[in-house]
């Protein structure tokens, strides 16, 4: 497999992977810009902007869209997070020109039609509501804005009701003015692809595009925590708890990853074993870890019933304790295997393959080699495990409940059972 990189005039910079044997390839459009971009009024523009993409151009209708790619067989698609939105399409080796065609179209020839404003406003607030429906969903919006409460990187990525309410056509042509700068851009292709055609075609949809000015600096994260706890008549109790981490420029990243496999990260994990097996306390536990430019956070999520969660965060934390002083060489190396495994055998799509282009050059401004990632995993020890463990119990924290939780533990309790 070849990985080639070339940067336009204008700053775009394109990366491919071609996959020998693959009939199908996968192109995308990856922008540096997602809900931490916002500003307090702009909050979930950049979602309602990823919607608005697939409404019609100059070119196509918003069915003309979606029949230029399925006519084909292929698959289009878009999402937004907190640090980027990206917009990507699954396509025939044949059709990979016609799939960068598309993606650059909804880019850059946007309309923007009120009416069709006012359609998409009425499906994301259709968005909202089912995620408020949805406790599994919702808790993990809490915890971010309960551990970074006021600033962007807090807020949920759909943005609140009254703010989805009020956008305009200039609203979203100026965030895109802001933030959707060749220079703000990758354009990511793996699988059956040709990296000189798909560089020819970058530089006839996007070379004449000047670089957009920088944008301000986003707001620095900091990491408050606390609690929130929001009662509710459900079946279970949504339980989140989670500690500030590492960023993922920061090699501690791999440490952070590792714990999170051991504590939760699959059947034989010790939350898993400790709290649903053997213990029966709930059907559901995982622990993982997630990072962001400048900050990260270990999280730990379970549903259990009403009475079951005082005993249940409990053991958590006297789980996170005692990994501290014995959390094994064995579980160590099945964390990292998992690790290894799960990185390979993602890779092997090239829906993947293309997200991990585009991620990672977005980090590094490089693509480092597969194999440079495996010994940093590697080169993580027993001992730098149980050290992150200890440091993850002293670190910042945040807790959400939802649903009966009257009974379970504050985050004061929590952190005197830690201190114990």
């Amino acid at each position: 497999m070849t990985i080639e990189l070339h940067t336009l005039s204008n700053g775009l910079r394109v990366v491919t992977e071609h996959m020998p044997g693959l009939a199908s390839a996968s192109v995308g459009i990856w922008v540096n810009a997602g809900g931490r971009h916002e500003t307090a009024s702009q909050n979930g523009i950049a979602h309602f902007l990823e919607h608005m993409a697939f409404k019609g151009t100059k070119r196509r209708s918003s069915l003309q869209i979606a029949e230029a790619i399925e006519d084909v067989g292929g698959y289009i698609n878009a999402y937004t997070s907190r640090e980027t939105t990206a917009y990507y399409a699954r396509v025939l080796e044949a059709d990979v020109g016609l799939g960068i065609d598309v993606i650059s179209d909804i880019l850059l020839n946007p309309l923007f039609e009120d009416r069709e404003i006012e359609v998409e406003r009425g499906v994301i607030l259709q968005e909202i509501g089912q995620a408020l429906d949805t406790p599994d969903d919702i808790i993990f919006d809490w915890l971010q804005e309960t551990a970074y409460p006021g600033q962007a990187l807090g807020r949920t990525i759909l943005g609140p009701e009254e703010r989805v309410a009020q956008f305009t056509r200039d609203d979203l042509t100026g965030f895109v003015g802001q933030h959707y700068g060749p220079n703000q851009m990758i354009l990511a292709a793996a699988g059956a692809v040709d990296h000189d055609a798909i560089v020819a075609e970058a530089e006839r949809l996007f070379g004449h595009l000047p670089p957009a000015p920088r944008a301000g600096l986003i707001e620095p994260a900091r990491f408050a925590g606390g609690e929130r706890r929001e009662t509710k008549s459900l079946e279970q109790v949504h339980f989140a708890l989670g500690f500030e981490g590492p960023d993922y420029r920061d090699p501690e990243i791999y440490t952070a990853q590792i714990y999170a496999s051991a504590m939760g990260g699959g059947m034989s994990s010790r939350l898993f074993q400790e709290i649903r097996e053997n213990r029966g306390l709930c059907y559901t536990i995982f622990a993982q870890a997630g990072a962001y430019e400048d900050t990260g956070m270990t999280t730990i999520y379970a549903g259990t019933s009403a009475a079951e969660i005082a005993q249940l965060a409990t053991v958590t934390i006297d789980e996170m304790k005692r990994a501290v002083d014995d959390l094994s060489a064995a579980e160590v190396a099945r964390a990292r295997a998992q690790m290894k495994a799960g990185l390979l055998m993602g890779l092997e799509s090239p829906s993947n393959r293309v997200e991990r282009l585009a991620r990672v050059l977005a980090i590094w401004d490089r693509i480092p080699p597969l194999s440079e990632t495996i010994e940093r995993i590697d080169a993580v020890t027993t001992g730098d495990v149980r050290k992150f463990a200890e440091r993850t119990l002293q670190s910042g924290a945040a807790l959400t409940l939802y649903g009966p939780s009257n009974d379970a533990p504050t985050l004061d309790a929590l952190r005197a059972q830690i201190a114990a």
